[in-house]
């Protein structure tokens, strides 16, 4: 059996998955984004999630940590403090009682879902964005440097930029649009100046508030709202030069087709998924887009199945892709999905 865990700026997601491409059990825990976002902070904080998630999904399976053959974590923020790194290597070790797993970025979770762990490219735009491929055994990462001055087309990016556009509506330096209206009974003003103390004091900056804001945009998009509409049409467009980027680093050639697929909440927008679409075609090379094969927890799970010496093959991968598409299907009609900040995307829905 494979553990992958996928954890993101939201929520951590847990799945255990056998040879035959059965998914024994699920279960999800607290962001195990360790920086200041979470209020606690520290590699403790992500072992504490890893604790209860575990034995959350153990105990649903009916089985022990050593009964896993091999696990896979992808945790965000891997590698981008270097100081941290081993500690966040050696976390998991506790936890699972053995040494058969492997620590790194959550985007490898993204790629492994939506292609099958297979060569190319994809783009994941949740609650930040980056883009990872892989090609011949080399993988290469483009994007992803941080909500301050970087995740350009992720939720948060998009909230932001929808702020900005509320503050120049208020002023009247842009005509106002639906937009300013949602984001007022959002926010629940009573007056636009209010919007820097809901943000900068209630919300405290916290990324995972700001991109929760990110609905609104597409809602005043659908309502007409021109701002609202070109935000995420330029949130398209930023997320296929971070594709194009990793193809040219990855060295495909000029004629070679690249598959890229996607996942986050992000591409739940029909507006974004065109603006990217129709981007990608407007650049020389030749894409293969690509609905998500599986959601990234189970490419977590694909993953480690790789790293053990033992890829599912072609028809345990056609019995996860049924699974998965029955639970679409039932969430779809409960009426319950992520949100555009949440990175778990359920086939043409992320």
């Amino acid at each position: 059996m494979f553990l992958g865990v996928d954890g993101g700026g939201t929520k951590t997601a847990f799945c255990l998955v056998d040879a035959a491409g059965t998914v024994r059990a699920r279960a999800v825990g607290d962001s195990t984004y360790y920086f200041a976002d979470n209020g606690t902070g520290g590699v403790e904080h992500v072992v504490r999630v890893l604790e209860k998630g575990v034995a959350a999904l153990c105990a649903r399976a009916g089985i022990a940590p050593a009964d896993i053959d091999h696990t896979f974590l992808g945790l965000p923020g891997y590698g981008e403090a270097p100081g941290d790194v081993a500690a966040l290597d050696a976390a998991p070790r506790a936890v699972l009682g053995n040494d058969r797993y492997a620590c790194d970025n959550d985007m490898i979770c993204g790629w492994a879902g939506s292609l099958g762990a297979a060569d190319g490219i994809n783009v994941i735009s949740g609650t930040g964005s980056m883009v990872y491929g892989e090609r011949r055994g080399r993988g290469v990462r483009v994007g992803g440097w941080g909500e301050l001055f970087s995740d350009e087309g992720s939720a948060y990016w998009i909230a932001t930029r929808a702020l900005n556009a509320f503050s120049r509506m208020g002023d009247g330096r842009l005509p106002e649009g639906p937009l300013a209206d949602l984001l007022r009974r959002r926010l629940g003003l009573t007056e636009d100046l209010e919007i820097i103390d809901v943000v900068l004091n209630r919300l405290k900056g916290r990324r995972s508030d700001i991109a929760a804001l990110s609905v609104r945009v597409v809602e005043a998009a659908e309502a007409g709202d021109r701002q609202a509409a070109a935000i995420l049409a330029e949130a398209g467009r930023e997320l296929a030069e971070l594709v194009d980027t990793a193809r040219h680093r990855l060295g495909f050639a000029p004629g070679e087709t690249v598959p890229v697929s996607y996942s986050g909440g992000v591409f739940r927008s029909a507006a974004v998924r065109g603006a990217f679409r129709a981007e990608l075609g407007r650049r020389a090379a030749e894409y293969d887009l690509r609905t998500p094969l599986l959601p990234p927890v189970v490419g977590a799970a694909l993953y480690a199945a790789k790293l053990a010496g033992t890829p599912l093959g072609p028809e345990a991968l056609a019995t996860l892709r049924a699974a998965d598409e029955a639970e679409t299907a039932a969430a779809t009609e409960a009426g319950t999905g992520p949100d555009l900040a949440e990175n778990q995307p359920h086939g043409e829905q992320s």
